[in-house]
């Protein structure tokens, strides 16, 4: 009877639990969220469509290990190693944005300060008003535009297969940049910070399946760039005259004045608070709640601008169109 009990609690022995301590504990943390995050960066890149095409050769693979189906099992065993290069290659822009949003977290950043920020974050609020009136004032006059404005993430590579600017921001440079017939209208603008880089650059395209087919080059560069790196792209269509954004591979169309604000606000990034509270209200399906009086008044103020503008560039054109009629009746 005594070595039943023995056997008993011998064999109650091998399903004790192991002692749990706080490193313990902090280490499963870790790796949850480690595996929680690789499973959404998976769930909204291309490599969601690998996983599940891996998914199916592993079934195959499982059958032919049951089946012992010998030939089959030498070729994936000979072939893993450039299956798995093959596979980084193909993941490279994913992994690459991968690891700069790891560096470009809180905790991160926190401990390696790259530069100081000024207060009016990386561009002041009159550099904003003036790519919101361009580009509703482009708009209007049916100009295709591209103003990629730069965040962390450099531009360098993109910025010289273009033209070197580095002007000072204003709307009148960007309509001039980007008017019919002119050198540098053909491209991208690169802005960094108040001043425009760069112009005519050259941009990636996205290769996104679930982009509208409406949609044409212009557009498919402005995410192709916004894929590649964390800046945000405004596009004004040639077509309907539409300004829409491209930011984090995502395209937003059709804004108005105070949606593309609100957008810019973002990568202004005055208070790190408030631009992770607007990037999750960009991310909900909700509709917008209404703008604030101060918006608003910015938003009639940016109107007013372009509508003044506009009126110059009609009286510009009239007066030009005078003196021409003026050189031909003395000739």
């Amino acid at each position: 009877m005594a070595n039943f009990g023995s056997v008993i609690i011998e064999y109650l022995s091998a399903f004790r639990l192991p002692r749990v301590g706080i490193s313990d504990v902090v280490e499963v943390l870790i790796l949850a969220f480690i595996l929680y995050r690789a499973m959404v960066w998976v769930k909204n890149t291309r490599a969601w469509s690998i996983v599940k095409g891996l998914a199916i050769v592993l079934v195959f693979m499982a059958i032919a290990v049951l089946f012992n189906m010998n030939t089959i099992i030498w070729l994936a065993k000979s072939l893993f190693t450039l299956i798995a290069l093959a596979i980084i290659v193909a993941l490279q822009p994913e992994i690459r944005r991968l690891i700069e949003e790891l560096g470009q977290t809180n905790f991160i950043s926190a401990l390696i300060k790259m530069e100081n920020k000024k207060e009016e974050g990386r561009f002041s609020d009159k550099t904003l008003n003036e790519i919101i009136v361009a580009s509703y004032e482009m708009g209007r006059a049916k100009t295709g535009a591209l103003i990629v404005i730069e965040q962390d993430s450099p531009l360098g590579e993109f910025e010289r297969t273009g033209i070197a600017v580095d002007g000072v921001v204003t709307s009148q440079l960007l309509i001039n940049i980007f008017e019919h017939n002119t050198p540098l209208h053909d491209g991208a603008v690169i802005v960094r910070g108040d001043r425009v880089a760069a112009a005519t650059c050259y941009l990636p395209l996205s290769d996104q399946r679930t982009l509208s087919k409406d949609l044409g080059t212009r557009h498919r560069a402005a995410v192709g760039i916004s894929e590649n790196s964390d800046s945000m792209t405004v596009v004004v269509s040639e077509e309907t005259g539409k300004v829409s954004v491209a930011y984090q591979g995502e395209l937003f169309r059709a804004l108005d004045v105070n949606e593309l604000r609100e957008k810019l606000e973002i990568v202004q990034a005055k208070h790190p608070a408030e631009k992770k509270s607007i990037i999750k209200k960009l991310k909900k399906d909700k509709p917008k709640d209404q703008p604030n009086e101060q918006s608003a008044a910015d938003a009639k103020a940016a109107e007013k601008a372009a509508a003044k503008a506009e009126k110059a560039a009609a009286k510009a054109e009239k007066a030009a169109l005078k003196k021409a009629k003026k050189e031909k009746n003395e000739a």
